[in-house]
């Protein structure tokens, strides 16, 4: 009988199949590492897309027909913070005037370069706003009911306003008006002014400082009196993110949440999430800690009794600002363990919080500019001390190009939705999702500070 024969081929070209795969599959993962290390070496993006958007909003047409009227802010500080409370704060001015806001870009330098140094690295020297937002503040429908119009670009303004009436901000803005008058009271004043005016086409003057400058922010007493107004405004209520933002969210959703799996391709995302966007992420606490330069600031803020942002500053809060005198051995450590905490106080503070929470809280996510090693020496400690299900950060992001560079919008996106956010008391970041938090609705006592 002639002995069996076993026929190998078959095998040969699965196993063959197989390892090509494998092949490709690390050669793809090798590239993919190999062009994120070469990333840096880009130019960074200037957002066209976006840009034309802004450039071709639906109402436009329509616009050039009908008598608007609009009303321009060019002069906004420096900061992405500082910015977005200014934008808020003047789109208010032009809901409570019935007027168009006109949005610019987010400027970081307004010197027309197409680049600046940051710390010895490259940034766009000016982000469309529609990059990092979205909604009525950049053009889109207004709520029922709402009477001003739609907002427009700077571009488009300058096209249908050629020449503009220029109100110059220290001609309203007395002495008065700016250091010792509610918030409420100078809106007021400018709101009086403007419908006084019958050009539709006004603007404040560029060089002058904004009518609400950054240190208002920081005058409890004085802003909080604009909330009520503020917090029903079109800008706040109907809020919304860049859908570059969400998109982010979408691909990183496994950070924030330990419940969702990450996506099986890399840049890959769930486009038909059924994610409730208006929902906190259960269990989620989130820490805002600011570290690098910060420190300096914070001595500076503690030596000068520099209070707290005001929206961080309701008086339903739990947390208040540390009513101490400065000294440099005693009270000025005190003040600075709630500005620039150390990873002993951040772990305490978190247990305290944890503890106190009506809310289970079981995975933390860490938004902060810290060096990659603190965070994890962070991270170490506060599992050391508890147990977590995950301890993830803004280190663990998987980002695009563009992504990168408004990264801290998607900080502020999963703030907004944490279960319990403990922030820094000092910072407009936090004052700023804050203000997002208490406008739509969530309880004050989950808005903690260090």
């Amino acid at each position: 009988m002639a002995p069996s024969t076993v026929s190998y081929g078959p095998r040969i070209r699965v196993i063959s199949t197989a390892l090509m795969f494998s092949i490709m599959f690390f050669t793809v993962a090798y590239y993919q590492k190999a062009t994120r290390a070469v990333s840096d070496q880009r130019l960074p993006p200037l957002y066209e897309n976006f840009r034309k958007g802004e450039q071709e909003l639906t109402h436009y047409d329509e616009y050039r027909r009908k008598p608007i009227k609009f009303f321009w802010a060019p002069n906004h500080p420096t900061g992405w913070g500082n910015v977005m409370q200014d934008y808020i704060m003047m789109s208010l001015l032009a809901h409570a005037t019935n007027r168009s806001f006109v949005f610019n870009d987010y400027v970081w330098n307004p010197d027309s370069s197409l680049y600046s140094d940051f710390n010895g690295k490259l940034i766009p020297s000016r982000v469309p706003l529609s990059a990092l937002i979205s909604g009525p503040m950049v053009g889109s429908e207004l709520p029922a009911g709402a009477n001003s119009s739609r907002a427009v670009s700077r571009d488009f303004f300058r096209s249908v306003c050629p020449k503009s009436t220029v109100l110059h901000v220290p001609d309203i803005n007395t002495d008065h008006l700016r250091y010792a008058e509610p918030a409420k009271v100078v809106l007021d004043a400018w709101v009086d002014k403007i419908n006084s005016i019958n050009d539709p086409c006004l603007q404040l003057g560029q060089k002058n400082k904004p009518i609400f400058e950054y240190w208002f922010y920081g005058q409890k007493d004085r802003l909080l009196s604009i909330w009520p107004s503020l917090s029903v405004s079109p800008a706040i209520v109907n809020w919304k993110w860049s859908i570059l933002i969400y998109d982010a969210y979408e691909n990183n959703r496994h950070v924030f949440d330990p419940t969702i799996s990450p996506p099986v391709v890399e840049g890959a995302f769930n486009t038909t999430s059924n994610d409730d966007y208006n929902q906190l992420i259960p269990g989620l606490l989130v820490l805002h800690v600011r570290r690098g330069d910060f420190e300096a600031h914070c001595k500076y803020l503690c030596h000068s009794h520099s209070d707290w942002n005001a929206f961080n500053s309701f008086p339903e809060f739990v947390d208040r600002y540390p009513s101490l005198q400065y000294d440099e051995v005693s009270n000025g450590d005190q003040c600075l363990s709630r500005c620039f905490p150390s990873i002993e106080q951040i772990v305490a503070k978190v247990k305290q919080v944890r503890l106190e929470s009506k809310e289970p809280l079981n995975h933390v996510y860490i938004m902060t500019n810290g060096a990659v090693l603190w965070v994890e020496k962070l991270r170490e400690a506060l599992l050391a001390h508890e147990s977590w299900d995950v301890i993830t950060s803004t280190r663990d992001l998987e980002l695009t190009w563009e992504q990168k560079f408004v990264a801290q919008a998607l900080d502020m996106f999963v703030a907004q939705r944490a279960q319990v956010l403990i922030g820094n008391g000092w910072s407009s970041l936090t004052s700023n999702v804050v203000m997002l938090r208490m406008a739509h609705g969530v309880p004050p006592n989950s808005n903690r500070f260090w």
